[in-house]
């Protein structure tokens, strides 16, 4: 069943952490995002011990909230005692409202305007991750003004080819986010930061992408940026106390992919790091990660009703549902590969191909191609594994369709944790 907490019960319906997604569909309608929230718990807690086991004391994981983020999310990660990463003054705004310690955020953007900078700063945001010299200096101005000194964080290009695909390699050389270590250009960010007064400079930060499923990756970026940080120890006296290695851990959406070991992939790159600071005779430095789709990935399922069966002779069969990409966009914007299966036939065969096809007037709108399950007919109630991640967080409102409620399971027991969008809603602040 691809991941532990999806399961087959005696009626042969799809379960998630225990819960029949056929009742939650009939309980809830479809579309719905269905959340196991004991899996995003497990999850929380493999990072955590993992990072103190092996890193420096006071090194944590952050959830990479752009993953999915909503009221509930919050209340989860603080509840596990580990930190967030918000890249918008809207996901800021939604951690405090979820009574989220704002001390254990880290708040990233390449682009912060003024008016983000001084909400952050007011807010009590732990560390501004900066992405620019520009930034640098307007956010040095307002915390100068503010009478405040913000902790900060440098992000970093290290030039690390992660050998995922295009759309989700940001820690190249070329990148719209950070300063390049190879061209120079951080150099000069850090130098410029030590110069100011409003700002305390703790460390560096780096992302090199996604759904990286071995330590490699992680390890070269390591030693990247420890060699950085020794280079800066000596022409200006600054070493790093923290090195923030980003997140990018993957996640199984299909049988060929294997998850990965969190928990051996951070010992290994632990053991790069000890090595490494050894041989430059520094310290170690206390180490942050930035997990998002390996803490919510799999905990996801999304529930829709069949509507029609469309074959074309020679071509391919259509399977069309009441969703599609205003709630899942990673099909048409990365052909990004799901698993898919009839939950009400979950026991049964896969003995079809189909295309899924969502609702919208639109020739792209697809959630996947030559995609294997059981025989579909209208009112069967499909559903698509591993949708935690980047779903809700990435819907829209195209073709004026209302985004579908969260419900969360927890021991098998169901809550509704964001309500269905209505109609009124589309048009709420439209004059």
């Amino acid at each position: 069943m691809l991941h532990d907490n999806y399961g087959i019960n005696e009626k042969g319906h799809l379960t998630v952490c225990g819960a029949d997604t056929v009742k939650l569909a009939a309980k809830y309608g479809t579309p719905l995002y269905v959340l196991d929230t004991d899996k995003v718990r497990a999850q929380c807690r493999i990072y955590k011990s993992a990072m103190e086991k092996y890193f420096p004391s006071g090194s944590m994981p952050f959830f990479a909230s752009k993953a999915l983020s909503y009221v509930g999310i919050y209340r989860i990660i603080a509840s596990e005692g580990i930190g967030t990463d918000i890249v918008s003054p809207g996901e800021l705004y939604t951690a405090a409202k979820a009574g989220f310690p704002l001390q254990n955020t880290c708040f990233h953007g390449n682009n912060k305007t003024d008016a983000d900078i001084e909400y952050g700063v007011k807010s009590g945001v732990g560390y501004f991750v900066v992405d620019s010299t520009e930034e640098l200096l307007a956010l040095n101005g307002i915390a100068v003004k503010l009478g405040k000194v913000q902790k900060i964080l440098l992000r970093l290009s290290p030039g690390i080819d992660p050998h995922t695909f295009e759309a989700v390699k940001t820690g190249r050389v070329d990148s719209k986010f950070g300063s390049p270590i190879a061209t120079g250009a951080a150099e000069q960010i850090v130098k410029e930061a030590l110069s100011l007064n409003g700002v305390r400079l703790c460390g560096y930060h780096c992302h090199i992408g996604s759904q990286i499923f071995e330590p490699e990756p992680f390890c070269d970026a390591a030693k990247i940026m420890i060699q950085f940080s020794f280079d800066m120890k000596n022409k200006y006296g600054y070493e790093a106390d923290i090195i923030n290695l980003g997140g990018g851990f993957g996640v199984s959406y299909y049988e060929e992919q294997k998850d990965p070991d969190i928990e051996g992939n951070i010992k290994e790159i632990a053991d790069v790091i000890n090595g490494f600071c050894k041989e430059k005779n520094i310290k170690v430095p206390v180490i942050f990660m930035e997990p998002g789709r390996s803490i919510v990935g799999a905990a996801g399922v999304t529930l829709y009703t069949v509507g029609s069966v469309k074959e074309i002779p020679g071509f391919r069969s259509y399977v069309s549902v009441d969703g599609g990409m205003p709630d899942n966009p990673r099909y048409a914007l990365y052909s990004s590969r799901y698993t898919a299966l009839i939950a009400n036939k979950a026991d049964k065969p896969c003995t079809e191909e189909y295309t899924v096809a969502g609702r919208c007037c639109e020739s792209g709108d697809l959630i996947g191609e030559g995609m294997r399950m059981q025989k579909a007919e209208r009112g069967d109630i499909l559903a698509v594994l591993v949708t935690g991640a980047y779903n809700y967080s990435m819907a829209s409102h195209y073709n004026r369709i209302p985004k579908p409620p969260i419900v969360t399971v927890s021991g098998g027991k169901d809550t509704l944790a964001v309500k269905r969008e209505s109609y009124e809603d589309l048009t709420r602040n439209e004059l």
